[in-house]
């Protein structure tokens, strides 16, 4: 049936795993890029970096991480995800208990 109501699912777990992968291979992978862009230094060695680049494993790649909602897990509808890291809809749910600090529901 899956995870019970609430708690992430298997994608913010996963997403959740390349978050620190990426985080941990930051630093090669952007020494890597800069020896791969300077003009200055030989061709030889450009293209063994070049090499270990796309050797290393996809899931380091910045692109693969994908803002997910920390409650549940969905990917789509972020709003506010720096500040909160919440769904549209649990977003909303939580600022109408007032759980949020400094967010109140409109009203008009």
């Amino acid at each position: 049936m899956g995870f019970a109501k609430g708690l992430p699912n298997w994608a913010a777990l996963k997403d959740y795993k390349r978050r620190q992968a990426f985080a941990a291979n930051e630093t090669l992978r952007q020494a890597l890029k800069y020896l791969t862009q300077n003009t200055t230094l030989d061709y030889r060695t450009r293209v063994a970096a070049m090499h270990k680049l796309a050797a290393m494993p996809a899931y380091t790649r910045p692109t693969e991480i994908r803002n997910r909602c920390i409650l549940t897990g969905r990917g789509r509808g972020q709003i506010a995800s720096k500040e909160f890291g919440l769904s549209r809809h649990r977003f909303k749910l939580a600022a109408e208990r007032g759980e949020l600090p400094g967010v109140e529901r409109a009203s008009w």
